[in-house]
């Protein structure tokens, strides 16, 4: 289901001729052919040609070169070049560092760098808690992943991964005010991964693992949480579940039904899906039912690795065994984290009444947003061209602002619900089926889930 959008945007230069109808020729051209007209700028004029800058969103490769058949079609047009413009914001990478202090003269040098720094060293030898306060280490983050399950990419590895995690640093800072900075490991060794972030600790106040595929991220995250005393947070886990847990909310109160009361289908049961479904069995909703590429999870199937045997033994009530189309019948909830286009607006219509669907898969969804809108109450994706945006920018750098602000030592449960509530609490009485959450722009998002955060730390101190 690929359309236009500004993560596939080019610039085409062409070279016209002068004429009164040049210009509408030129955006008719594109638009015979799908193409969405952004810009047209004149970039040269001259008494026999006019040289143009055509911007437009489209759909891939082959949509590309459909845009500049159909502009070389037109008689005295040339193309002159083609530029990806998402590979343009790439060239050179998307963070750098900048000092924090200034270096004009000697003076400053030598309380920067040696003599002085020397003093510092020695204070932090003697109390290594003082880290915190005279380093970089109360702000940092450090973006890790093995490059084995990117995006919808899949196991591409540690530098095919960098843009995503160079794009994740500038999220958190942007967001958060969060410094943090990517570690693509060229290992995907379970414990090589595990020692080597036990051994880059000490520069960073949190670990933010991203993109490391099932099952082994439950193992890496849980280990190191074990090991180190910063908090660690998978973020293909922890920041979905807490987005899903947010928009669930809202969404049912826009249909006026209890989670108590609803059966939820959750596809996918790798590392969003288990983790969603452990934080929605907080709200002790009325059923869960998980399934995966081998149909419903249940204690029966004999393909059961260690999470889907957890998953089987906390879910799905009466044993029900099946499709995924079988566990759509009578649900009141969807929620996908798994593939595109597994069912359709038949399917949707066996759910219980006003059903939600949250078809998050992407860039495609499980089903067709609009074919879910003809018999669902609510529906999301994690798309941004379509209303209710399950994207989990809105989750992570709230979380690590308050989980650094109070230099938390760790993170549970109870943090992850704090600031899905806070997340639910910013939609307010602007909450409607087509807003559910709030944009990823929406700058009170960040502080409030900060400070949901906080209080949650502070309350786990007090009962510890």
């Amino acid at each position: 289901m690929p359309v236009p959008g500004p993560g596939y945007s080019i610039t085409v230069r062409v070279e016209a001729p002068p004429s009164a109808s040049a210009a509408g020729d030129l955006t008719t051209a594109v638009g015979n052919v799908g193409g969405v007209l952004t810009a047209f700028d004149v970039v040269e004029s001259h008494a026999d040609a006019i040289v143009v800058d055509i911007t437009a969103n489209v759909s891939n490769a082959d949509h590309v070169e459909d845009i500049t058949k159909a502009l070389d079609a037109l008689p005295g047009v040339r193309v002159r070049k083609v530029s990806d413009r998402t590979f343009l914001m790439h060239l050179g990478g998307k963070i750098s560092i900048a000092p924090k202090v200034q270096l004009k003269n000697r003076d400053d040098l030598s309380r920067a760098y040696t003599p002085g720094v020397a003093r510092v060293c020695q204070a932090i030898a003697a109390n290594p808690a003082d880290a915190r306060r005279l380093t970089i280490k109360r702000n940092t983050v450090a973006v890790v992943t093995d490059g084995s399950a990117v995006l919808g990419l899949g196991n591409i590895g540690p530098a095919a991964a960098l843009p995503v995690m160079e794009g994740k640093a500038a999220l958190f800072k942007k967001f958060a005010d969060v410094d943090a900075w990517p570690v693509c490991l060229d290992t995907q060794d379970t414990e090589e991964i595990i020692r080597i972030v036990k051994a880059l600790a000490p520069v960073y106040a949190g670990i933010n693992l991203e993109d490391i595929a099932a099952p082994r991220c439950f193992e890496i995250e849980a280990r190191l949480r074990e090991q180190l005393d910063i908090p660690v947070f998978h973020d293909d886990q922890h920041g979905t579940a807490i987005v899903v847990l947010a928009a669930l909310r809202n969404a049912l109160r826009v249909v006026d039904k209890k989670i108590e009361d609803c059966k939820i289908v959750v596809s996918g049961a790798g590392a969003a899906g288990s983790a969603i479904i452990r934080l929605l069995l907080h709200k002790k909703p009325g059923d869960v039912i998980a399934a995966d590429i081998d149909g419903i999870v249940h204690n029966g199937r004999s393909n059961l690795d260690d999470n889907l045997r957890w998953l089987a033994e906390n879910t799905n009530r009466e044993n029900l065994s099946g499709t995924l189309h079988d566990a759509l019948v009578g649900a009141d909830v969807f929620i996908g984290v798994s593939a595109p286009n597994l069912f359709g607006a038949e399917q949707v219509a066996t759910m219980a009444k006003d059903p939600v669907v949250f078809a998050l898969a992407n860039p495609d969804p499980e089903i067709d947003p609009l074919e879910a809108q003809r018999h669902a109450a609510v529906v999301a994706t994690g798309r941004s061209d379509y209303p209710n945006q399950i994207n989990n920018v809105l989750a992570f750098p709230g979380v690590f602002r308050g989980l650094l602000d109070a230099q938390a030592t760790e993170i549970d449960d109870e943090m992850l619900i704090a600031a899905a509530n806070a997340i639910a609490d910013v939609v307010d009485d602007r909450l409607n089926a087509s807003f559910i959450v709030p944009s990823v722009f929406d700058s009170a998002v960040a502080p409030a889930v900060a400070e949901a955060i906080k209080a949650a730390v502070r309350r786990s101190t007090a009962q510890a």
